[in-house]
């Protein structure tokens, strides 16, 4: 199993509008990219609109950044998609048999490495900007 791909759809709309932020960057153009449908732009929009990283223009179709790239970590963008709740990355099976001396210790011993691992991942995230993620997209882009 892995993290929704809301994340990485989150972070392609917003590193499209930044790259197009001249043009006029409806749902129907943002799908268009990604290649799914408006419909799941929109929900995800939704939710960075609710995390003030965007702003939906009204009357006017189209999507915008309410903040500069660097003041947007990967981290704002994950928590803003609610991709997992704090603690629970890592799910840990239900029910193991009480009467084995695994099943009946496997969940507190693991718990605290899938715990560490997450906080981990999460400061990782904080250390990198969208700033990161449109810099590198330009760069690949002017090499192709």
């Amino acid at each position: 199993m892995s993290i929704s791909s809301r994340f990485s759809v989150a972070i392609h709309i917003l590193a499209l509008l930044e790259i197009n932020k001249e043009g006029v960057c409806t749902s129907e153009y943002l799908a268009g990219s990604i290649n799914t449908n408006p419909v799941v732009v929109r929900k995800i929009v939704g939710m960075l609109k609710k995390a003030n990283l965007v702003e939906v223009r009204p009357g006017i179709a189209g999507t915008e950044l309410v903040k500069e790239l660097s003041e947007v970590t990967l981290f704002d963008v994950y928590k803003a998609v609610n991709v997992v709740n704090e603690k629970e990355l890592f799910s840990i099976h239900d029910n193991p048999n009480p009467e084995c001396p695994v099943g009946r210790n496997i969940q507190d011993t693991i718990e605290p490495f899938f715990i560490a691992a997450q906080v981990a991942m999460e400061e990782v995230l904080k250390s990198h900007t969208l700033k990161n993620i449109v810099q590198d997209i330009v760069t690949k882009e002017e090499m192709y």
